[in-house]
């Protein structure tokens, strides 16, 4: 009997993933442990995998659409399973696809030539959370408004008119982050004329004059909320010093000298890190609202600057690791960070971070 597949939840916290890529064809069958598709959080790519053997009758959602957690995005079953009963699934669900229709196969007859005569709707990356638009409605979708559940609750809430809202989820639905926004920033009015600018929201032809706006990444956006969040949440304290570094400059060169894994100033900091954390236990700790935790274990984060933002992979049990052993950890995580390839689980769990500015002539 087929069943839908749905967004899993990649991590604590996380309410919406980008389907970067399907690893499995329609009607194509896979064993349990086969990726089925692969999916994008805010710092790490993550394969899903079947937790079966079975088959994929249907894609409902194409690559690099974004995606809220518990959304179906396709429909699985075994061979043999009838046409009727795929058609008679996603018609129970209903609403919670509509959006994602148009990358459903094409159904025989008028459906089909008007899927295929339709215009394709713009990317919902045009739009930014909660904006209006006052033109008419597509006329591919005709006159009905589509959004998440959650979303029309909190619309309805807020006695917010969905029919003024730009959706930003797949396809142009409105989605939960769209309302909310409207909501904070106070706009409730209706859907007004073609001409007609809305007060409290930029005219579009003014606001295209003069500068190129740079929508934020998922990535910039949880960089700004964390930062902000360690700034404000976080006790902070600066201490200063100067060091003669000469000592360590030649134990690099004379280590380097010896062939093998080659290191870097940066493999040095993080091992004397480490180890000054497991010979200071006091210091092996984060801060929580409700207690100081203190750790067994000594991962550090290490800091890798990427195109377009920061990330921070772990390497694990630093205190215990070689040198060498510490280097090639390292160099894997920088070089699979920038082909944006780190897992979720290798962003978690740093029990200190350790960033190096010397190479940009920083005094301290």
């Amino acid at each position: 009997m087929p069943s839908l597949l749905r967004m899993p939840t990649p991590a604590a916290g996380v309410e919406e993933a980008t389907l970067l890529e399907w690893s499995v064809a329609e009607d194509e069958a896979f064993a349990q442990g086969d990726v089925l598709f692969v999916i994008e959080t805010d710092k790490a790519v993550i394969d899903v995998e079947a937790d079966s053997d079975g088959v994929l009758h249907r894609k409902l959602v194409g690559s690099g659409r974004p995606v809220e957690v518990g959304t179906p995005v396709g429909v699985l079953g075994v061979a043999g399973d009838s046409a009727a009963a795929i058609e008679a699934l996603i018609a129970e669900v209903g609403e919670s696809i509509d959006d994602v229709s148009a990358h459903a196969q094409p159904q025989a007859g008028a459906a089909a030539t008007a899927a295929t005569d339709a215009a394709p709707s713009p990317p919902a990356s045009a739009a930014e959370p909660g904006s209006y638009s006052p033109g008419p409605v597509d006329a591919d979708r005709g006159s009905r408004i589509f959004a998440s559940p959650i979303a029309r609750q909190l619309a309805k809430n807020a006695n917010l008119d969905l029919g003024a809202l730009v959706g930003t989820g797949p396809d142009g639905r409105i989605v939960r982050r769209d309302v909310t926004a409207a909501i904070e920033s106070g706009s409730t009015g209706t859907r007004g004329s073609e001409d007609h600018v809305i007060p409290g929201v930029p005219d579009p032809a003014a606001t295209s004059r003069g500068h190129t706006d740079e929508p934020h990444s998922r990535l910039r956006r949880a960089i700004a909320a964390r930062l902000t969040a360690s700034k404000q949440q976080v006790p902070h304290f600066y201490v200063r010093a100067t060091a003669n570094m000469d000592a360590l400059i030649r134990l690099r060169a004379e280590i380097n000298a010896g062939g093998g894994q080659k290191i870097s100033l940066n493999d040095l900091f993080v091992r004397a890190a480490a180890r000054a954390h497991r010979q200071v236990p006091a210091m092996n700790v984060t801060y929580g609202p409700d207690a100081i935790r203190h750790f067994d274990h000594v991962d550090v984060a290490v800091a890798v600057a990427i195109d377009g933002g920061l990330v921070t992979p772990v390497v694990r049990d630093a205190d215990r690791l070689a040198i060498s052993a510490i280097a090639a950890a390292t160099a894997d995580l920088a070089e699979r960070a920038r082909a944006g390839r780190l897992r979720q689980h290798e962003l978690e769990g740093g029990t200190l971070t350790i960033t190096n500015l010397g190479m940009f002539g920083t005094p301290e």
